[in-house]
């Protein structure tokens, strides 16, 4: 059995779900969201790290799936989410445990099809392919979607991320166009 632990990084609200595949068999053991308020950023990640420690120590996942990057609507905003995602990834880390990043286009691709999905199409397919009696809140949903998409990409052993395909693919025509 496999079980993945996704996660959505957010300096708000960040979603986890904890995804298990035995076999063909897939489910959500358990999911949640991780308050973290208003107050000073460094308080929200202080408590963010805390959260996360506690979670990777109670659930025992066999991997973490994190969203990478992506551009946001603002510098600041991509630098605040940046923070989130370095707190996730420290967590991560200090747990012993590997960290395997998908960009959000190719999340939304795995689970619903079309790396344009809306958040309410990726929560549909979550619930569908999870058998899910409520739909889930649309944080803990990208962590179930980030879990699903680890499973179908290891299933499929294809490469973890589009961006190292890529650079693995120009790296190989420049080896090709110095001969």
């Amino acid at each position: 059995m496999t079980r993945v632990l996704g996660i959505d990084p957010g300096s708000h609200v960040t979603g986890w779900a904890l995804v298990a595949e035995e076999g063909s068999a897939r489910r959500c053991e358990r999911s949640g969201e991780i308050r973290l308020g208003e107050g000073e950023l460094a308080q929200r990640l202080t408590k963010l790290h805390s959260e996360l420690r506690a979670l990777l120590s109670e659930l025992s996942p066999d991997c973490v799936a994190v969203e990478s990057a992506f551009h946001a609507r603002s510098a600041k905003s991509a630098l605040v989410l940046g923070h989130a995602r370095g707190v996730v990834m420290l967590a991560v880390g200090q747990a012993g445990l590997p960290a395997l990043e998908y960009a959000p286009r190719e999340v939304k691709m795995a689970v619903a099809g079309n790396g344009s999905a809306t958040k309410d199409q990726v929560q549909f397919m979550v619930r569908r392919l999870l058998a899910l009696r409520a739909a889930p809140g649309a944080d803990a949903a990208d962590a179930m979607a980030l879990g699903l998409c680890h499973l179908h990409r290891s299933r499929l052993h294809l490469p973890k991320s589009r961006s190292r395909r890529a650079a693995a693919e120009a790296a190989l025509w420049r080896a090709k166009a110095r001969r």
